[in-house]
């Protein structure tokens, strides 16, 4: 992983962040946030979006979700969203998977439900993890 993934990586999680400052539904912002257009960018290569700050990328999810973020629901502590929002970005960079494919893997619940045990781990020991509780229930 390289210096600008590692960055691309928090710039994601602080941006999961701002969506508890806004008061976004945890479940209802992952779930648009990772099937969106704005994180197909962040997938490429290289795109514009990827030297945008967290506050234009947030701007950018709100603006094309509509009234779909209107939906009010459980917002996650900041800690918890912000690992979810590194370690979705990070697990790109580890699989090359698009973050359509790891959200349908690890939706928000699976996340959450996790936190507690994987966030000490390494993130490809809880990446593998992830992957193979998605297997399991899907064999």
């Amino acid at each position: 992983m390289n210096a600008l993934e590692l960055k691309l990586c928090d710039i994601q999680g602080r941006l999961f962040e701002l969506s508890v400052d806004r008061q976004l539904g945890s479940v209802s912002f992952i779930r648009i946030f990772m099937n969106s257009e704005t994180a197909k960018a962040l997938d490429s290569s290289y795109n514009r979006m990827q030297w945008a700050g967290e506050e234009y990328l947030l701007e950018e999810v709100v603006e094309a979700a509509g009234d779909k973020l209107r939906e009010k629901g459980k917002v996650y502590p900041k800690d918890v969203i912000y690992w979810i929002g590194y370690i979705y970005r990070y697990w790109h960079y580890y699989t090359e998977e698009a973050s359509k494919a790891i959200y349908k893997q690890a939706p928000a619940e699976t996340m959450r439900r996790n936190y507690l045990m994987f966030h000490t781990m390494a993130l490809e020991v809880a990446i593998e993890d992830l992957k193979e509780i998605y297997l399991q229930k899907h064999k």
